[in-house]
């Protein structure tokens, strides 16, 4: 029996295998000296998507290459190199069973179902991190934005309130692909209403916050079947968005950027309390800053068939751990 699909009020619906083609390529003027690189590219195994195969194929060949879990559970390859290049290349095939929530209805605890809630004692010193504001907002604007979403009197159902603000940010701000590192201020999203996924799921992350839900950051990659782009954005490269802690229902996929509330079309890879702890991919270089050409990051996302046949070996990963 497949988790997920038998035994939960949640109505799902099985897609095909899917396979992931996740490539980064750094290049430099001259050859160049690397230090350490941090990699996040193999997938959660879960309920929800279970990871089949993978392989990391790493361009040059790292000296040293280990794994481990970091305080989140997330899987991180750590590698050293020891020689010189122009080119960095860090090339990821995944092929996994993804079963996504079709309508999503959660479950939730009878004190959760509206807002205001509170959690349990048990879960508060698990989730206080979660719930504190990572972002300055001396004017309370994203205090005022996320209350924007509440009645001027009485409680509204916690899923319609969340659901609310996912697709606000859809239908009223612009998407936008930034290049640059790091993740904008959530203040600076709000006032131009222009930012990339990240951006928008830092927004939100800080406006359940603010009402007092806990948050947390997710990267991963974006399914888009044809690549419809009136359907979703953000595909052809990583994506990101959050998870909301809802009693009864644990944590809940809310994608800002495309609208999306639940699993569908989303496939897990890191979560965090904050992005700087789900970046994909982290190292650095000795040389000049006019020896960096740039990064291209391409990702590609696509139905196999479900005869059984797989497009990856493991070559290069550890096995997929039961869960």
């Amino acid at each position: 029996m497949t988790a997920g699909r038998v035994g939960t009020s949640r109505e799902t619906v099985t897609l095909p295998i899917l396979s992931v083609r996740h490539r980064t390529t750094y290049r430099y003027r001259r050859p160049v000296a690397f230090g350490e690189h941090r990699i996040m590219f193999r997938p959660r195994d879960s309920y929800d998507q279970r990871l089949i195969a993978a392989t990391l194929d790493i361009t040059p060949e790292p000296a040293s290459q280990r794994w481990l879990f970091d305080v989140f559970g997330n899987c991180v390859a750590v590698t050293t190199f020891d020689i010189r290049a122009e080119v960095l290349t860090f090339d990821c095939g995944i092929t996994l069973d993804h079963t996504p929530e079709h309508a999503p209805v959660f479950p939730l605890a009878p004190h959760a179902t509206h807002y205001p809630f509170g959690y349990g004692a048990e879960d508060m010193p698990d989730l206080a991190r979660s719930i504190e504001r990572q972002w300055p907002d001396p004017r309370h604007e994203v205090d005022t934005w996320a209350r924007s979403f509440l009645p001027p009197q009485g409680r509204i159902p916690t899923q319609e309130l969340l659901a609310a603000m996912t697709r606000s940010v859809r239908a009223n701000f612009t998407y936008l692909a930034r290049a640059e590192k790091g993740v904008q201020d959530p203040l600076t999203t709000l006032r131009t209403k222009l930012g990339s996924c990240r951006d928008f799921a830092v927004l939100m992350m800080e406006g359940v916050r603010a009402l007092g839900m806990a948050a947390r950051f997710v990267s991963g990659y974006l399914y888009n079947p044809r690549n419809d782009r009136a359907r979703h954005v953000g595909g052809g490269s990583t994506h990101a968005w959050l998870q909301v802690y809802l009693p009864g229902a644990g944590w809940v996929e809310f994608d800002p950027t495309n609208g999306i509330v639940g699993n569908r079309d989303l496939i897990r890879v890191a979560v965090a309390r904050d992005p700087a702890q789900a970046v994909p991919l982290h190292g650095s270089f000795f040389g000049l800053s006019s020896d960096d050409l740039g990064m291209r990051v391409d990702v590609n996302v696509v139905e196999l068939p479900t005869d059984g046949t797989t497009a990856h070996s493991l070559q290069g990963l550890p096995p997929p751990l039961a869960r």
